[in-house]
Order: structure tokens, then sequence, then C-alpha cells
């Protein structure tokens, strides 16, 4: 946090007062500005003052004051007073409120700039409260007129008062460079391919803390899964859309209270969404971890769709709770929100820092087991039989920063999955559970060479089947074979809009079949931004 400023200077009537002058970067800046306040002050008499509110401070029962506190809290514009806060309910100094208006002021005309959105309200409150310390803005040498300029282009040209329009693009060459499948009886094809991955967004806030998000997206990424014999092979970009726009995402988030948000996804909603997965390397795709399996814990992908969510903080501690079914908009038999496949996430993470942060997760679900689904042996017995399954997970996700270019993260899970005695004419015999685990290790190099730059290692373990009683038509289910993920990749930043991510994803025993040589796919993705 930026060292507070303060200085002791006189106002007019002669009286003293402390004086707050937020975000000035030295000493000589801050004596220019006092020295202004006090040509200002010295060049005015008695005489001039033409109302009693010109000698007297501004109280927190004045409508300046809330306008001003409710500027600050939603804008985030003083950020020198500690805990960003107004500092509680004292009255201020008719100078010490106009540094900090003069501070919303630079504040939002910084968002006008970068075409953020902002209130129509609240330009409407600050023009006012403008008026009311003309005087005193005058001394501090705002540039009224110049934001004044720019509040009129705003309320002229910007997309929307209230939301925010931001897209990416990704374009990936990408290709298998090694690898077998089948047992070792078939080399993976080596195929060369160019696709692309595109998103807007936009994100509409009505009260200035709630959110409705909307993402539209398209793409024609097909993932090397299908061609490899194994989701050990999928990328974390994959978007097999045949370049269809639709919406992907369409969820709400408004708070309860302080403390408590609630969420209400009606399209594509996520555990990620309103859970902290604790990865510096989650960039979903377009940043970061180039694979799903480095991306975030697997617990996190174990459900998907529409449904309600929580979340909180206490303390130190965050939680969060939330259901989300795959069919959930599906009015047909053995579907809908509560009738078909379903998945539960709980989470409580401790942050005792900004450096450090560990979460534990349970996750419960009906036919929506990712883990389970990502083991070859037992993902192809789920896919040729159509088995109806209920999974319980349990994962443990932790990161530690240790520097300000050296982040360290961790996680691993294990999850039990049992299929039902009887589904579609195929008989399981004597029980039917299997045992699964994963973990992952990884390292993260914020600005490696350069700033805005990033280094990625991710070694880890594939969700591997330990054990397992489920026999179908009298053949029990193998145990796999451990396949062991190591991916690394540098992202460079060409400018703030442009990246370009080189990198290489290896798995040992592809498909848990240490008959199959390594699979190896590299890949060169390039983000655009706006």
């Amino acid at each position: 946090m930026k060292r507070q400023m303060w200085k002791q200077i006189a106002i007019v009537g002669g009286s003293l007062t402390l004086v707050f002058i937020p975000n000035l970067a030295s000493a000589q800046v801050i004596e220019e500005v006092l020295g202004q306040i006090d040509n200002y002050k010295n060049s005015r008499s008695l005489s001039q003052i033409t109302s009693v509110s010109q000698l007297s401070d501004v109280s927190p029962a004045d409508w300046s004051y809330e306008a001003l506190r409710s500027l600050v809290e939603r804008y985030g514009c003083i950020l020198g007073y500690p805990n960003r806060t107004f500092k509680g309910n004292r009255a201020l100094s008719r100078n010490e409120f106009a540094a900090g208006l003069n501070a919303c002021m630079q504040q939002m005309e910084r968002l006008i700039a970068a075409s953020e959105a902002v209130l129509k309200e609240d330009i409407a409150k600050l023009q006012r409260l403008m008026k009311e310390f003309e005087a005193e803005l005058a001394a501090l040498g705002a540039r009224v007129d110049n934001l004044e300029g720019r509040v009129a282009f705003l309320e002229d040209n910007q997309f929307s008062t209230t939301t925010k329009l931001s897209g990416e693009v990704v374009l990936a060459f990408s290709s298998v460079l090694g690898g077998e499948k089948n047992g070792g009886t078939e080399d993976i094809d080596r195929v060369p391919v160019l696709g692309d991955r595109v998103r807007l967004e936009l994100e509409t806030s009505f009260t200035g803390k709630d959110m409705l998000f909307t993402r539209l997206a398209t793409g024609n990424i097909v993932g090397f899964g299908g061609e490899a014999g194994t989701p050990q092979a999928d990328l974390a970009f994959d978007q097999d859309e045949d370049n269809d726009l639709g919406v992907e995402v369409l969820n709400y988030n408004f708070p309860i209270n302080d403390n408590i948000t609630l969420w209400v996804e009606a399209v594509g909603g996520a555990f990620d969404d309103f859970t902290n997965t604790l990865s510096i390397l989650d960039g979903d795709g377009g940043s970061g971890a180039l694979s799903a399996f480095g991306t975030r814990n697997f617990v996190y992908y174990e459900g998907e769709g529409a449904g309600l969510a929580i979340e909180g903080k206490t303390g130190k501690f965050g939680w969060s709770l939330g259901y989300l079914a795959p069919d959930g908009s599906d009015p047909s038999n053995g579907n809908g929100l509560f009738n078909g496949a379903y998945g539960v996430l709980g989470q409580i993470g401790y942050y005792p820092n900004d450096n450090i942060g560990i979460a534990f997760a349970y996750g419960h679900g009906y036919n929506t087991s990712a883990i389970a689904a990502n083991s070859e042996e037992f993902g192809s017995f789920l896919d040729d039989t159509d088995a109806d399954t209920v999974h319980n997970t349990y994962a443990l996700t932790a990161s530690w920063k240790l520097s300000e270019k050296v982040v360290l993260g961790a996680w691993g899970g294990y999850s039990n999955v049992e299929t039902f005695d009887d589904f579609n004419g195929q008989d399981v015999l004597s029980g039917g559970n299997s045992d699964f685990f994963y973990w992952a290790a990884t390292l993260g190099l914020p600005d490696l060479f350069k700033e805005g730059n990033r280094g990625g290692l991710i070694i880890g373990m594939q969700p591997w089947q330990t054990d397992s009683d489920v026999r179908v038509n009298g053949d029990r289910l193998d145990d796999d074979d451990i396949s062991f993920h190591v991916e690394a990749f540098y992202e460079y930043a060409v400018s703030d809009n442009i990246s370009i991510t080189p990198g290489v994803v290896l798995v040992t025993n592809p498909g848990n079949d240490d008959r199959n040589n390594a699979l190896v796919i590299g890949t060169i993705r390039t983000t655009f931004t706006f």
C-alpha cells in the first residue's frame, strides 16, 4: 500500500487542518498541489465568501459526504486510506473532501478512457459534487473541464452505461508429435492443425455490486482426445463448435450482504465460476496452462449446467456451495434440474494472507464424474455400457507465493465411483465400486524475463484407477497403469492485448496403458484480447 501523505496547512479563516492527498507520486507533486491551495486561499478575502458552508467542515450528515462515500466504495478511489475505507464517520475539511473528490474524478476518468462501465447515476452524482465544490477543486488544479468533456463523450458514445464488452480470440497451431494407442499396436496420427476459439463477454451491473454475465462463444478446435484414444490429450482451449455462435454462459450474481453472494446459473455454469481454484495457471485456456489437466484441480470439472450457488467469506476463511445440472433446461423424463444428472461441490478455504491459500473441496454427483471419465478403461466402460454412476470426491488444493516472480501450487484428490447393479441389460456382478487418485504440482513464474510474460511447469499423475470390483459379463475391470503428465509453456506478451504461448505436453503410458509409447503434443497458442 502506498505511503499516506498528510500535511498541515491553513485554510480560509486561519484555522489549521490535516489534508490527505491520495495517490500522488512524490513529495514534489504534493508541494505543488499544496502551493496551489495556499495561493488560492491567499487570493480570496472574507468579502468573497458567499455561503456559511464555505467556512465549515463536511459532516457525515451532509448529502455530499454520503455521495462521495458511495463513489469511494464503488470505484475504489481513495487507495491511501487503510482498508480502502472512507476514514470512519468523522467530519472532513472542505479541502480534504475536495482532495478525495478529485481522486474519484481521476479514477472515473481512467475508467471512462478504458471504456469501463460507469453508472449514469454516479455520473450525475459526480457532476453535482463538482458544482458544489468547484472552488476547492480549482484550488487543487483538478481538470474539471477535461472530465466534463469525457463524461459528455461517454454519455454519447459508450457501448452502455451499465455494460462492459470484452473479447478474446485464441488461434492455436497444434500437433501430436508422438505416441501410441490400442495397446501399442497403432501410432497416433501426427497431423498439424490450426483452429480458433472466440469469446465475447458482456458484464452488466444494475446496482454496481451485482453482475449479469453473458458469454457468446464459438470455435473449431477439435480436441486430440478422440484421435489419441484418451481424454488425457485434451487441451484447455478445445472448442469444437464448427464456428457456430451461441450463448455459452449466462449467470447472475448479487450480494445478500457484505459477506455472502448468491449465484443463479442459467446456462453453462461451472464450479470455478463461484469457487476459488487457487491456481495461478488457471487462464481457462486463453492464458496459463495449455492442457485441461494442468489448468485446475479435477474436482472443479465434475459439474456443469444450470443451477444455484452461494459463496461467502468469514475473516480469513472463504467458502462456496453449488448445485449444477447439465440437463437442467431439458423437460424430458430423466432430465431437468432435479431428475437427471447433477453435481454438487462444497469448498472451504483458508487464506491467512495474499501469498498463501489452502482449500478442501468435496464433490458429489450422479453421472458427472469427470475423474472416472478421464481414466481410460473406466471411461471406455462408461461409453460402452452407458452405465449410471454416483461419485464422491475429496480434493485438496494449495498455493504459495514465494515471491513476486515465483508461485508454487499443488492439488490432488481421491474419488470413489459406484455403478448401479443393473443397467441397460448389462449385468454388473459382485458390487460396483472403483477408486481413483490423481495429483499435480505446479510452478508459475510471473514476469519471467519481461514484465507481463509468464512461465509455467506442471508435473502430475492423471486419474489412476487403483482398485475396482466392477464386473461386466463376468470380466473384472483391470487396474490402470500410472500415467504421468508433464507440461511446460512460456507465455510471451507481445503487447497488453496479444500474447504468444509455445508449449509442450507429455503423457507417459497414454490411456493408462504401459504398452503405449508416450504421448507428446506441441502447440503454439496466440491470444488476442480486446
